[in-house]
């Protein structure tokens, strides 16, 4: 798969979470959505670094490098956002109602 092929993926899938998380704002807080987006994202991710560790060494081992790599990339994607959301307020625009 080549790296276009690979973030048209990536986007699709992230589009396809974004639509389920504007369904439950339907019926809950936003805040709770995305406290709950937050809380499935961490319990996939835990799995995805337990699945490639054959023993609780390997486990303990890639613990820590794991929740580095997350926490990096999480702050890294929340800066890339928040500085769209920005430019939609630098244009004149008002805050978004919607996702």
């Amino acid at each position: 798969m080549s790296d276009a092929d690979t973030d048209r993926e990536f986007r699709r899938m992230a589009d396809a979470f974004i639509d389920q998380a504007n369904a439950c704002i339907e019926t809950s807080a936003k805040e709770n959505v995305g406290m709950a987006l937050l809380y499935a994202a961490s319990r996939f991710n835990a799995f995805v670094v337990a699945s490639h560790a054959p023993s609780i060494q390997k486990f303990d081992q890639d613990r820590d490098k794991a929740i580095q790599f997350f926490s990096a990339e999480y702050v890294r994607m929340l800066e890339e956002n928040l500085d769209d959301y920005k430019r939609i307020y630098e244009t004149g625009g008002e805050g978004p109602t919607s996702q």
